[in-house]
């Protein structure tokens, strides 16, 4: 699978979003991360010609990743949402936009499940096993408690816009630390996820 075939399906997804909810800035995403793709096409087309390591070329990898990644999007368009709810915005909060933001993190939380399920499917082909417990593991696993705390939160909770929309921002702190943070912290050099 190559990165066009992500560039489809996210234009896919997209789409289907658009049709289901009506949101009228996940075309503007879309069409702006298909450039963004496009672009890196284009300007540095070596990237497509790279021998990977062997756990690298499972059939697995690819739909790990690029589930992953939209999860990543979705959720990050949740956090922007929360972000401008909680500090700019000068009037109260209304219900239909933490509504917004309840359903790209289902969205988002759907995606991550999926994204956990393709990877544990991709360890068992590389590994031998669907689930060690590496520090990626253990972080990815933590998001998405961290994400299932706030869908708890609002179904138990509907009236606290504020906690929850707090609630969420650290469940995507924990997010960034899964994605980015890991690589920098000690045990990192005895990760799996670990490729150079």
């Amino acid at each position: 699978m190559s990165w066009n075939f992500f560039l489809y399906f996210s234009i896919f997804v997209a789409l289907l979003i658009y049709i289901r909810k009506k949101y009228k800035w996940i075309l503007v995403f879309s069409v702006i991360m298909a450039l963004v793709c496009i672009g890196i096409h284009i300007f540095k087309p070596e990237i497509h010609h790279i021998i990977m390591v062997p756990a690298l070329q499972s059939p697995w990898f690819v739909p790990h990743v690029m589930v992953y990644m939209l999860a990543y999007a979705i959720l990050g368009v949740a956090a922007v949402t929360a972000i401008y709810l909680l500090f700019f915005r000068k009037r109260d909060i209304l219900n239909r936009e933490v509504e917004l933001c309840d359903n790209l993190i289902y969205t988002g939380v759907a995606f991550l499940t999926l994204g956990m399920l393709f990877g544990a499917f991709w360890a068992k082909e590389a590994w031998g096993h669907y689930w060690s417990w590496d520090p990626k593991e253990r972080w990815a696993a933590a998001t998405w408690l961290a994400y299932l705390v706030y869908i708890h939160f609002r179904l138990q909770e509907p009236a606290k816009y504020r906690t929850a929309l707090t609630l969420m921002l650290l469940a995507f702190l924990a997010l960034q630390i899964c994605w980015y943070g890991i690589n920098w912290l000690p045990t990192a050099g005895n990760s799996i996820h670990t490729y150079y």
